[in-house]
């Protein structure tokens, strides 16, 4: 057992997996927005578009989404 507590491999591989800085930032997000087979990218994606078109529908149009219908 290594003095941290740690195994040798997993230590030096958890050094790589973590962005160090503003350049790892950027090369996460763009590796996030370029991946096309991740869940979560779609997922949050899809939340996003959902919530602006929310944001849309109850701010710029004159229609009162939450009034109660007409009667006929």
């Amino acid at each position: 057992m290594a003095p941290d507590g740690q195994a040798g491999a997993s230590s030096s591989s958890s050094n790589a997996v973590t962005p160090e800085g503003l350049r790892g930032w950027i090369r996460g997000a763009y590796r996030f927005a370029t991946d096309r087979n991740d869940f979560r990218r779609n997922l949050i994606v899809n939340l996003g578009l959902f919530a602006v078109g929310v944001w849309v529908a109850r701010n710029l149009t004159d229609i009162d989404l939450m009034a109660p219908q007409p009667v006929p």
